[in-house]
């Protein structure tokens, strides 16, 4: 856990929020901390990031799940986290559109 504070607050000013923010929901994933409650954890934390970005909160949509678990699977496996990225990104434009039209 120090190794992943101490890489988030290396990179928290250089690297893009959302990119940040998927990274960072990865990385604490991998890490596995407790035994339950760590993708909950991982996705708060991720928000959290996101929030203090002016980004809204962002939500995994359940038909979206499948996909999520295959591109956290293939981060692990891989080291390949493009896929996952793209998930949080579109599931942060989502969430930035949504935000968008009730602000409209």
């Amino acid at each position: 856990m120090t190794e992943l504070i101490e890489w988030y607050n290396k990179n928290k000013d250089t690297m893009h929020p959302v990119r940040l923010a998927a990274e960072f929901h990865f990385r604490y994933v991998y890490i596995h901390p407790f035994i339950d409650g760590n993708g909950r954890t991982a996705r708060l934390l991720m928000d959290l990031i996101l929030m203090r970005k002016g980004y809204p909160v962002t939500v995994i949509r359940n038909e979206d799940r499948d996909e999520y678990l295959r591109a956290l699977e293939e981060a692990s496996v891989n080291s390949n986290l493009e896929s996952f990225i793209k998930i949080i990104s579109e599931a942060v434009d989502r969430s930035l559109d949504t935000y968008l039209y009730i602000m409209g």
